[in-house]
């Protein structure tokens, strides 16, 4: 059995987080272990070292962080067929569930349905870029009680519907955008025109400035010169948002829905709902998260079905762009502080 070294959080405020020895955890039934190669780094994984206890009240310290996790498979359970040891992966590491499986280690534990294969012409740096912002963006375009979307497929069939995806250039809105048109929606972004050629390579027919003054009605317009019904929106917050009607990602979402005939009028939110009295008579608005597609259909859909042969044929690509910042899970907490600073269009990632 190897020896572990990982990346703890001793307590809430703790800074840097402390790199020692962890145990080695061996797979379950449906498990793999990888040796981690690379990991990147979200607004999530600095939130819980700061105000943890605010936001994740349920969690147990000491506590190993980390989402988005690409290395080399390790160690199989009993009942995995899908890989083997040596094969090159890339899996959403479901840190909240306990320690074994936060991806700030040497050694990850990951399910087998929320893992898949990456491409030999893939780094493991581009590729961590992908788990969580792909699950989130999952969860709110094909959830059932969400925007309960159309699948995604490598040949996909036009479905006649546009789709707003509010943020195009974060990290989940570069996967939605991906995943929206695999599914045959057309999709209509915001985010900073500096990105606008950007999001159009992943897929966007059209992207508007989201600090525009004439942003909800642009959208609105855009929308009804496309003449197919709107199939709901996805809003995503790179920070968290002002509660002004044009600067909120969500209430602007619920404004353009609001006033689209046709408009399938929910609001699949990566960022924080409108309050039920924020909302129009009609209109809809849920959080979505990244985790809770593990216990449905979605997960395997994604990465059992769709992904692996996506970013084989390059019809998925990683996105955003990864920035290393170091090596070693000693860099991990200096990357914490360059994402925290904010970035765009980028994925902060560590190389191990």
């Amino acid at each position: 059995m190897p020896s572990n070294t990982a990346a703890w959080l001793e307590k809430v405020g703790a800074i840097p987080l402390d790199v020692k020895s962890a145990p080695y955890t061996s797979p379950t039934e449906h498990q793999i272990v990888i040796k981690s190669k690379a990991v990147a780094i979200n607004p999530a994984d600095w939130a819980i070292q700061v105000k943890g206890n605010i936001l994740f009240p349920w969690l147990a310290y000491p506590y190993i962080g980390g989402s988005d996790v690409a290395g080399e498979v390790y160690e199989i359970g009993s009942s995995v067929t899908r890989f083997k040891v040596g094969d090159r992966v890339i899996g959403l590491a479901l840190c909240l569930s306990g320690g074994s499986e936060g991806a700030f280690q040497e050694y990850t534990v990951l399910r087998d349905h929320m893992t898949s294969h990456i491409p030999q012409g893939m780094s493991y740096e581009s590729a961590s870029a992908i788990p969580l912002g792909l699950s989130t963006a999952a969860s709110g375009l094909f959830q059932k009680g969400l925007l309960g979307l159309q699948l995604p497929s490598i040949s996909p069939k036009p479905t006649g519907k546009s789709l707003l995806i509010w943020g195009g250039s974060t990290s989940v809105g570069c996967n939605a955008i991906q995943l929206a048109v695999g599914a045959g929606y057309e999709v209509i972004t915001t985010c900073s025109p500096k990105n606008f050629a950007y999001v159009k390579t992943l897929g966007a027919s059209q992207a508007f400035d989201y600090n525009s003054p004439t942003i909800i009605p642009d959208l609105i317009s855009a929308f009804a010169v496309t003449k197919k019904p709107l199939a709901g929106a996805l809003a995503i917050a790179a920070k968290a948002p002002a509660k002004t009607l044009d600067k909120d990602p969500a209430m602007a979402c619920v404004a353009v829905v609001a006033a689209s005939d046709g408009a399938n009028k929910f609001v699949a939110c990566a960022t924080f709902p409108p309050a039920e009295d924020e909302l129009p008579e009609g209109v809809s608005a849920k959080f979505c998260m990244a985790g809770s597609i593990k216990d449905d259909e979605v997960g395997p859909a994604m990465f059992v079905d769709f992904l692996p042969k996506a970013l084989e044929e390059g019809s998925f690509v990683a996105a955003p762009e990864a920035e290393v910042f170091g090596k070693g899970l000693e860099s991990i907490q200096g990357a914490f502080d360059v994402q925290m600073k904010g970035v765009s269009a980028k994925k902060i990632v560590v190389s191990l």
